[in-house]
């Protein structure tokens, strides 16, 4: 759950306040926990998550808790430019409650928040006890009634430097984009060409999205940064069929099994039959999951994976397939940056109410540092 799931029914006063996209959302029965995938937005996801443990409702109260923190002072518990500090902060409950934004929440808010956003899932607070947590079921005598002008200018300033962030990626990724399809197409390759303006993309809650190029029939590209955070595009587009939008983010969560090198997770979206035709089997049709299992095994280190205009066919109710460019980044035994392409074609089925990755056909040369 993220700020961007809490949406108002009206804009009159008193509004009931609805939670939309529920596109991949797991139902759980009582207080059963099970490993259900890496999928999430970075700054939400709970400790257990990012741990990769069995998980349940309380990742929920965590998020919540991320939530009621950020709408009273405007910034989030957790950030970070570099996302792997970001979730070493997150493992490790590395929050405060600094001056001197917080200098005038009350103590039974805070208190909320800490019994919220506790480490062990076990001991954080449920929903049922956080609605009878005093801050909220005595809010009249307890809650602060003044008006929190600050919170929202930080509101606007925290904004604003996410979308700084946003346009400096757009500049750098457009212009090495680019160059390489100038390359790619162009006789003049060799002459040096001045980027078009990037287009104005719509706000996104995480700044990892950025648009590559737009082709010659108008299409946006768009380079994933963040898995997360193409998911979160995707759900937020009203264009995009809620079944394909399941095929994207479930895509996405395979793909950042393969970033985090975690073969246990990419088995269990996988068939275990999975059938495929790459580069790294050298023309043959490679069946079973023991190929795949030896480039999880010995990868030396993880790349980032990017992800350009992915295409969803549905066929039927449970099954699609989904047909996307992957650019790899990955430094060269001499140390150089480099980038490899592949053109993938991933087939799903729907089995007991969950999508699993039957095929995939790539062409290109060998990924870096596996498929």
């Amino acid at each position: 759950i993220g700020p961007e799931n809490l949406l108002l029914a009206s804009k009159c006063k008193n509004a009931a306040v609805k939670l939309a996209d529920f596109g991949l959302a797991i139902e759980v029965q009582g207080d059963q926990q099970a490993w259900f995938g890496f999928a999430g937005t970075p700054g939400y996801l709970s400790p257990e998550v990012l741990r990769k443990e069995a998980y349940g409702k309380p990742v929920d109260i965590w998020a919540c808790g991320v939530i009621l923190y950020i709408l009273l002072v405007g910034y989030p518990p957790f950030w970070d430019e570099d996302q792997h500090k970001l979730y070493q902060q997150i493992k490790a409950g590395a929050y405060d409650f600094p001056s001197p934004e917080w200098d005038t929440v009350t103590p039974e808010a805070k208190n909320l928040i800490n019994q919220m956003l506790t480490i062990n899932p076990a001991k954080r607070i449920t929903a049922q006890e956080a609605l009878k947590h005093p801050w909220v079921c005595q809010r009249s005598t307890v809650a602060s009634m003044m008006h929190r002008q600050e919170t929202v200018e930080c509101l606007k300033k925290f904004n604003a430097r996410r979308k700084l962030k946003v346009s400096s990626s757009h500049t750098f990724v457009l212009f090495v984009s680019l160059s390489t399809s100038l390359s790619l197409f162009s006789p003049l390759s060799h002459m040096c060409h001045a980027p078009p303006p990037a287009p104005v993309l719509p706000p996104l809650q995480e700044p990892q999205t950025t648009v590559i190029h737009n082709p010659v029939d108008g299409t946006k590209v768009y380079a994933i940064q963040d898995a997360l955070a193409f998911s979160l595009y995707c759900h937020s587009s009203p264009l995009i069929h809620p079944r394909k939008q399941e095929i994207i983010k479930i895509t996405e969560q395979l793909i950042e099994a393969i970033n985090n090198g975690d073969f246990e997770a990419y088995a269990k979206i996988c068939d275990s039959g999975l059938t495929s035709f790459e580069p790294e089997a050298l023309g043959n049709l490679v069946e079973g999951m023991d190929f795949h299992r030896f480039y999880f095994e010995n990868q030396q280190q993880t790349n980032p994976h990017h992800h350009l205009e992915p295409h969803v066919h549905l066929i039927g109710e449970d099954a699609a397939c989904i047909a996307y460019i992957r650019l790899t980044q990955y430094v060269d035994g001499q140390g150089r940056p480099r980038s490899s392409q592949s053109e993938e074609t991933r087939v799903w089925q729907r089995r007991d109410s969950k999508w699993q990755n039957i095929h995939f056909h790539c062409s290109g040369a060998p990924a870096a540092p596996l498929q």
